[in-house]
């Protein structure tokens, strides 16, 4: 585990891709991982780093009160995607052949043939799990009372114009007549949006439906 040396471009890519489907380092509330990760890194990262510049802001936001987020603590090589190498020097390394190297070392130093090589096939196996992973669409599922004026409206002509409705987005599911008394049945169907919002993923991490209100 691990983000590397979150002082470093290549670093604070790993904590963007980590935070990519997640709000916090740990759970679903701010604790004391966001604290110590937070602590790690210089500064706010860069603006093309969107996932990780809004995790840091928020955190940011708490000053005084991080002390009193929930939580233990714990050495920062303990947080972070499981198939990075820990490369904060308290992690154990493959060989006694890999001690002493930095993957994750700043450009000003000069670098083995044997550190840049084993850098670029950690680096390279990261990005191919990362690449592998399925993309979240994100959908509202809703569920709609049609009611016509009488009892003597066609309902398959109703449902069918119903579903003449075409957008960027819009699934129409399952249907089914209900009666609603004095002969009268409405058409209850249900449609889904896939979120469109969420495709600008440098700046959405995620998006609910809050409430739907009739106009």
């Amino acid at each position: 585990m691990g983000f590397g040396d979150l002082k470093s471009p290549t670093g604070l890519q790993v904590l963007n891709d980590y935070l990519a489907d997640k709000s916090y380092i740990e759970g679903y509330v701010p604790s004391q991982a966001d604290v110590a990760v937070f602590e790690a890194v210089s500064g706010p990262p860069p603006a093309d780093l969107g996932h990780a510049l809004h995790w840091y802001n928020h955190i940011k936001s708490y000053k005084k009160e991080k002390a009193g987020l929930p939580g233990v603590k714990k050495a920062l090589s303990k947080y972070g995607p499981a198939d990075m190498e820990d490369t904060t020097g308290s992690g154990a390394t493959d060989s006694k052949d890999d001690d002493d190297i930095d993957l994750f070392g700043s450009d000003d130093e000069k670098e083995s043939e044997k550190a840049k090589r084993l850098r670029e096939e950690r680096l390279a196996q990261y990005e191919s799990k990362k690449a592998k992973k399925p993309a979240l669409v994100t959908k509202s599922s809703i569920l709609l009372d049609v009611k016509p004026w009488e009892d003597e409206t066609e309902m398959a002509k109703l449902e069918e114009c119903v579903r003449s409705i075409q957008a960027d987005g819009l699934v129409w599911g399952s249907s089914k007549l209900v009666p609603v008394g004095y002969g009268i049945k409405k058409l209850q169907i249900q449609y889904m949006l896939e979120e469109q919002i969420t495709a600008f993923e440098d700046y959405v991490q995620s998006m609910d439906v809050a409430a739907f209100n009739k106009i």
